[in-house]
């Protein structure tokens, strides 16, 4: 299996990553991570990622890239929502471009990115939710020691209709 990294978003990365999800519009959209047309103007998107980048920067989110061994984006995975103080915690994004569907690079990463929440970031308490019946993205998070803790009936409004999400958390220290 060929291994991957994860690397901060910057706005350097604007063009690639444009790329990367204009490439896989039609992929995320019938899978539910479908996003609103101005996503794909690349003037909008080049403000998108500013203003992600400046959200890093004030502890308000971290936005990762997952890269192979090629350098060419494969997906990303994001800790989201950051709260500090006493609860210390992050919500938990990933998505995989559909070629590399089911090579085991969503679990990889997702394990890089746990321990750069715990060490780099020093999060206490990692979140995650999937939809009920996207089985492999559980898999994912059972694989990366995240436990069951829930689920929300008619949660996510994704192709038309509302569906159930299934909640899971890890604790990092």
């Amino acid at each position: 299996m060929e291994k991957v990294i994860i690397k901060i978003l910057e706005e350097l990365d604007t063009q690639a990553l444009f790329k990367f999800e204009f490439e896989n519009k039609r992929y995320f959209e019938e899978v539910g991570f479908a996003r609103d047309d101005s996503y794909y103007d690349l003037k909008n998107f080049k403000a998108i990622v500013k203003d992600l980048t400046e959200e890093q920067e004030k502890d308000m989110t971290y936005m990762y890239l997952i890269k192979n061994s090629s350098d060419e984006i494969i997906g990303r995975v994001n800790l989201v929502s950051v709260v500090r103080g006493n609860l210390n915690k992050a919500e938990l994004g990933y998505r995989i471009g559909e070629k590399h569907q089911g090579k085991g690079y969503a679990t990889m990463a997702v394990k890089l990115v746990l321990n750069e929440a715990k060490i780099k970031h020093r999060l206490h308490r990692i979140e995650a939710g999937t939809s009920s019946d996207n089985i492999g993205s559980q898999i994912v998070l059972i694989k990366n020691g995240f436990q069951f803790t829930g689920r929300y009936n008619k949660y996510i409004f994704q192709n038309g209709e509302w569906n159930d999400s299934i909640s899971f958390e890890k604790i990092l220290d």
